[in-house]
């Protein structure tokens, strides 16, 4: 047997997934007794030597965790809601012996940072923001434990997510414009590889359809405040709305200036619906009704998860946290 077996030997020979051996190199408890024998077996069998990564886990050793926003710095610096994570998680932290490392993906497909975590140099994983084409994010929750801030594209059996309820803040939302009268409601969404995107667009759907009314039009944007200005522009090109529920008050923001530009306004011509609730929201003329998430919460509630796990706790699955309707001028 070779003494440079690897962890896919290792599965093959135990008969079962790689992810089992690596949750059992790493010390999890969420493995049944015949697969944890059938792997000890294996690494016997084979002399498998762990990896760095597996070893620094099981001794704790270097209390970091890490930060993954596979986004664009602009992105990252430029939305107030990385902020409120970034706080929530150094809040939850700070009583720990724990440090954050942050992880900015920019342009790299993930490389560099599977690296990074795979050699050992923290002992987990916090991911927020993630895409349908991140896939490097699987080979990093094969390596420590992961938790999720929003629900992950592919989700799988035992992941740990920390997320707001995005279908029914956005359904309030756009019930706060058909409440005001509104009848011809269009959205500007965020990216549609995202899961809180997709599930604030079926709020929206609902809302709609609860009240009889058919959407006026639906645009993407990415979530910065040009692309809510450009989403408007496409939506005055095909007709004028009453009302707009925007995904993000960046995006809101975005797309009260376009509004205006146009000649529109808010709310007496359109009503305006964000969602955040960040400092955006009070810093422009009107300010922004809009949906609150909690994001400090939001991150303090997923470092807390990762604590847990990393101490030996059975913290819950699944985490969400509501999310509350703020009325200012704008609708």
């Amino acid at each position: 047997m070779s003494p440079r077996a690897t962890i896919e030997e290792v599965a093959a020979a135990a008969g079962v997934s790689r992810s089992t051996v690596s949750r059992v190199v790493n010390g999890s408890t969420a493995v049944s007794p015949e697969a944890l024998a059938a792997v000890r077996k294996a690494i016997d069998d084979l002399n498998y030597v762990p990896n760095r990564a597996a070893r620094s886990l099981a001794s704790r050793q270097t209390h970091a965790i890490a930060l993954i926003v596979p986004e664009d710095t602009n992105r990252f610096f430029g939305d107030p809601f990385f902020a409120a994570i970034v706080a929530g998680i150094t809040g939850a932290l700070g009583g720990s012996d724990y440090l954050l490392n942050l992880l900015i993906a920019s342009d790299d497909p993930g490389d560099k940072m599977n690296s990074f975590v795979r050699n050992g140099s923290v002992d987990g994983a916090l991911i927020v923001s993630h895409h349908t084409s991140d896939a490097f994010i699987d080979r990093i929750a094969e390596a420590v434990p992961v938790v999720y801030g929003g629900r992950p594209v592919r989700r799988r059996e035992g992941d740990y997510v920390v997320d707001v309820d995005n279908v029914n803040g956005a359904r309030v939302a756009t019930c706060r414009l058909v409440e005001t009268g509104r009848t011809r409601v269009a959205t500007i969404s965020g990216p549609l590889t995202m899961v809180s995107s997709v599930d604030r667009v079926q709020g929206f759907r609902d809302a709609l359809a609860e009240a009889g009314l058919t959407p006026f039009a639906e645009e993407e944007g990415d979530y910065s405040e040009s692309s809510g200005a450009d989403a408007v522009r496409r939506i005055l090109a095909t007709g004028r709305p009453d009302g707009i529920f925007v995904a993000s008050d960046l995006m809101a923001r975005g797309a009260l200036t376009a509004l205006r530009s146009a000649g529109l306004r808010v709310p007496e011509d359109v009503a305006l619906v964000g969602f955040d609730d960040s400092s955006v929201a009070v810093s422009t003329d009107p300010q922004l009704t809009t949906m609150r998430q909690p994001m400090y919460a939001q991150g303090e509630a997923m470092a807390t998860v990762l604590l847990g796990l990393l101490t030996g706790g059975d913290p819950a699955h699944t985490t969400i946290l509501p999310t509350e309707l703020v009325v200012r001028a704008s609708a």
